[in-house]
Formats: structure tokens, C-alpha cells, sequence
């Protein structure tokens, strides 16, 4: 390969993991702002839940259709405008002091968000090495949301609560809009094709794609639970708002390593092996928080968590985008993010409404145990 591809290579996965990022905002920054909000307007962990799952109802809708126009739009054009939805969202719910219109804005911020996931998906899809490209989006993507968690909670938060907060998101996805500079017009000739002779062919996607799919939507359910309510675990052991910060930080930062680290190891790891390494590290992870009894322990265990869960992600995603030539069963990976943070929030809220913290742990680890599973029935079959 030559310099000036690999310099190519290198500034589509740039481009393509910073208006990624747009999307992923939302949900990196989810129990710090859930945790603001909760506080802002004295909301329940019922009510909590629910408006982590309101959010992703809008992001699921951008992400359903995504594969149906994605390919037929000028990508640089819906960087901009899906830029401006998720800012002008994020603004207008710092003005906001009826809850019923909250969810509303939400699911706005869902909706936007979801476009520059699915954007970012498809622009990597097209690159040689999957496992690599979608560790540098990964990268990116949590090395950005450490430097903004640095800052939101002991800078913004404690001092102007959840308006505050929100006008900063705004103004960070304002800036990270600016990557439309960068961003394709539209797919590359071998993806396009792909996806017509799919289309042409009634081929919509193979049956592995699917499995890999619903098997994804599993290990993210419980994890994704978890992460909605990781801030009211940290909370309830009396851990302060710049303690916090720099726990939430340092995890997104870990994150970015872990992500970084899976791009370097590239397709040398096999599925299998891989989902037993991530179980192992999420076991740990959970054991720690589950015994926490104060900032160390709750520290440890949310970043050994969070570095197990960033690699599994990032592997699934890979299995999912090798399973489908045509680019488009990885556009439906950030459906499956929906889907699983809609039912994960939720889901978790019911379990933890008692303070029910072995609960709310296992379902994460039961999550976590289903791809190491499957394996195991594949190598049976």
C-alpha cells in the first residue's frame, strides 16, 4: 500500500470517527447528565430509566432507516444538518423546566444523534480492516468524551446544573461538526455496488448478520443498564461531583485505550477467544463495584468495566461488518445500540428501584455471558 493511501485510510477513519462521536455523545455522557437531571428535577430512577430509553426511541428511528437512503445522500450536507438538530436540541433543553417536554427534546437529540453513528458505520464499512477502523472510531470517540467528562461535572455541573451542561454539549457538537470539512460526499464505488447487486438480488442481509445482530443486542442490554445508572451507584457511596468527574473521565479514557488496543491487535484475535477475554474483564469489573465501599473501589471497578465492555464492542462490530459485504448490516449496529439503551435504561430502572445493586450487577454479567455461549454452541455443532 502505498503513502498516500495509508493517508487517505488514515483521514477517512479520522473524519469518520469524529462525526461518530456526534453520535455517541449522548451516550458516553448518559449517567452524568441522567444523574444532573435527576437531580434538577427531582426524578425517581423509574423516571430516570425512562428517559434514558425516551432518547434512544428517537435514536432508533434515525437508525431504522438508515440503511434505506444512507448511500443517497450527500454525507458532508447531513453532517451539518444532523450537527445543528443534536446543538439546537441539547440548547433547547437547557430552557426547559416542564419534564413531559423534556422527553420530547430527547428524543430530538436521539433522533439527530443516531444520523452521525450510522454515518460513521458506513464510511468504515468500506475500509479493509474492519477491526482496526471501528477501534480507531472507538478511540476517538471515548478520547473526546474523557476530555469533555473532565471537565462537565466538577466545572459545569456542580456549579449550573443540567442547563449548564446541556449548553456545553451543544456547544462541543457544534465544534464537532466542523469534521463535515472532511467527511466523503458519498460511499465508495465498491461499497455502492455492493449494496445494489444486495438490493438487486432481494439480499438484504444474510442470516449470520442477523445472529451476530441479535447476539450484540444481548451483551449491550444488561452493560448498557449498568452504565444508565453507574453515576447513582458512584452517588449513593457519597462520592463527590469532582470525584465523580475524574472517574468518568479516566473511564472514557481507558475506554479510548481499549479501543486503541483492539485496533492494533486488528483480525489476529478469533471471536471466541475474544468473547471469553471480555467476560473474564467484566466479571472482575463487576466484582469490584459490587464490593465497593467507597471512590477506590467504585474507581477500579468502573474502569476495569468500562475497558472489558469497549472491546467487546468493538469486536462485535467487527464480526458484524465482516458478515456483510455490502456495508449494510454494520449501518444497523447503532439500530442495536438503540434498541438495547432503550430496553437496558428501563430495564435497569425496575431492578435498581430498591437499591437492588447485585441485581442491577447481574444483569450486566448475565448480558455479558451470552456471545461466549454461542461459541461454545458453534464449536458444538
Amino acid at each position: 500500500m502505498t503513502k498516500l493511501q495509508n493517508q487517505t485510510l488514515i483521514a477517512l477513519m479520522l473524519s469518520a470517527s469524529l462525526a461518530s462521536t456526534i453520535g455517541g455523545l449522548p451516550f458516553n455522557v448518559l449517567p452524568v447528565m441522567l444523574g444532573s437531571l435527576a437531580d434538577s428535577f427531582g426524578l425517581d430512577a423509574q423516571t430516570t430509566g425512562l428517559l434514558g430509553s425516551t432518547c434512544f426511541a428517537g435514536y432508533l428511528v434515525g437508525t431504522l432507516g438508515a440503511p434505506f437512503w444512507m448511500n443517497r445522500l450527500n454525507w458532508r450536507l447531513l453532517t451539518v444538518i444532523s450537527a445543528l438538530g443534536t446543538a439546537m436540541s441539547f440548547a433547547l433543553s437547557s430552557l426547559v423546566v416542564n419534564v413531559q417536554l423534556l422527553f420530547v427534546i430527547w428524543a430530538l437529540i436521539g433522533f439527530f444523534a443516531s444520523t452521525m453513528t450510522c454515518l460513521g458505520m458506513r464510511i468504515l464499512s468500506d475500509l479493509p480492516d474492519k477491526v482496526r477502523a471501528f477501534g480507531v472510531r472507538q478511540g476517538v470517540e471515548l478520547s473526546v468524551t474523557a476530555a469533555v467528562l473532565f471537565a462537565l461535572p466538577p466545572l459545569v455541573i456542580a456549579y449550573f446544573k443540567y442547563p449548564g451542561a446541556a449548553l456545553a454539549l451543544a456547544a462541543v457538537v457544534a465544534v464537532l461538526g466542523l469534521s463535515a470539512f472532511w467527511v466523503p460526499h458519498g460511499a465508495a464505488r465498491g461499497g455502492d455496488e455492493a449494496v445494489q447487486q444486495a438490493s438487486a438480488t432481494g439480499a438484504y442481509l444474510p442470516a449470520a448478520s442477523w445472529k451476530a445482530l441479535a447476539v450484540f443486542f444481548v451483551f449491550l442490554v444488561g452493560n448498557i443498564g449498568l452504565w444508565a445508572f453507574l453515576e447513582r451507584l458512584g452517588s449513593s457511596l457519597q462520592i463527590s461531583p469532582a470525584k465523580m468527574g475524574t472517574v468518568f473521565a479516566v473511564l472514557k479514557l481507558l475506554g479510548g485505550v481499549a479501543a486503541f488496543s483492539v485496533a492494533a491487535v486488528g483480525e489476529r484475535v478469533a471471536p471466541g477467544r475474544a468473547a471469553w477475554w471480555v467476560l473474564g474483564a467484566v466479571a472482575v469489573g463487576l466484582l469490584l463495584l459490587g464490593s465497593a465501599s467507597g471512590f477506590v473501589g467504585f474507581a477500579m471497578g468502573a474502569w476495569v468495566w468500562e475497558f472489558a465492555f469497549t472491546c467487546g464492542c468493538v469486536f462485535h462490530a467487527a464480526v458484524i461488518a465482516r458478515s456483510d459485504p455490502s456495508g449494510r448490516a454494520v449501518m444497523l449496529v447503532p439500530a442495536v445500540f438503540a434498541f438495547s439503551s432503550m430496553a437496558g435504561p428501563g430495564l435497569a430502572g425496575q431492578i435498581y428501584a430498591g437499591d437492588n445493586v447485585v441485581g442491577l450487577l447481574s444483569f450486566a454479567l448475565g448480558s455479558s455471558l451470552l456471545p461466549v455461549l454461542v461459541n461454545l454452541f458453534r464449536r458444538a455443532d
